[in-house]
């Protein structure tokens, strides 16, 4: 098993300098969702790339930064861009802003992510809170960071993701009268987008939306006793349920035109 205390102990030493209160919620931004950053008090941003030993993000949309804020007096910690693991990272590489949240005492952490509509409940443009997670991809590398019976010996995993966060995300859109849909997230490893045969695969299989990231993180935090919630940002449809060709411009453009949604959701999130 990998020690992250120990590979990762500049990273934490360095932030914590850099932050001397505990965040109350941390947030992961997913592509094209890294505009939240500026419409809350940013008390300190850092760029991962000034960060000795954090991996360098390489894909549009994702910015590289970790933001110290706050939002109507609550404290947040914010991750401006997330660590693929299509990138060529190694999990224990990507999970690192999770090992990061915790280390700072963050109680809570909010995954989001851009993700094709699987569903035909599902549409571009459409914010889905993941009611639950297929992570079949990558069980045998998770296993090298979370031992099994560490996993069933976690009493939070029969509340994961976890119910009351997703009941705050709930009431929080209804004060917003904001539509929000429920569904499975599916993982896959990319880089390359699924073929129509996985999709259809995915979607006899029960998945509802499908993207290449936050299952990995989602288990690491529930596995450190963190509240786990995510919101997937449906940017376009899967591959073989329309004609229209794939293409990860499309995804950051669709993100775009939802920002203004996204942003009173997750406002309203923070403050309840």
């Amino acid at each position: 098993m990998v020690n992250l205390n120990i590979k990762y102990k500049n990273i934490v030493e360095r932030l914590l300098d850099e932050f001397s209160y505990k965040p109350e919620l941390a947030i992961v931004l997913g592509s094209g969702l890294g505009d939240f950053v500026f419409s809350i008090n940013v008390i300190k941003s850092i760029d991962t790339c000034s960060i000795q030993d954090y991996p360098e993000s390489t894909i549009p949309g994702h910015e590289g930064k970790i933001i110290f804020g706050e939002y109507c007096g609550k404290k947040i910690l914010l991750f401006q861009g997330r660590i693929h693991f299509y990138e060529g990272y190694s999990l224990n590489e990507c999970i690192l802003p999770v090992f990061v949240s915790y280390k700072l005492n963050a109680q809570k952490i909010l995954f989001t992510n851009a993700a094709g509509g699987i569903n035909s409940d599902l549409n571009p443009g459409d914010l889905m809170l993941a009611t639950s997670f297929n992570g079949i991809n990558i069980k045998k590398e998770l296993a090298s960071l979370i031992p099994l019976p560490s996993i069933a010996a976690k009493n939070n995993f029969l509340d994961f993701p976890s119910s009351a966060f997703n009941k705050i995300i709930i009431s929080a859109a209804e004060a917003e009268h904001i539509k929000i849909k429920e569904g499975v997230y599916w993982f896959t490893k990319g880089p390359s987008y699924e073929t129509p045969a996985e999709i259809n695969m995915i979607n006899k299989f029960g998945g509802d939306a499908v993207g290449m990231s936050t299952v990995h993180e989602a288990i690491y935090a529930g596995n450190l006793g963190l509240k786990v919630s995510s919101i997937s940002c449906i940017t376009n449809y899967a591959a073989g349920i329309s004609h229209k060709k794939l293409n990860h411009s499309e995804v950051t453009e669709t993100a775009n035109l939802v920002k203004d949604k996204f942003e009173k959701l997750v406002k309203r999130v923070i403050v309840s």
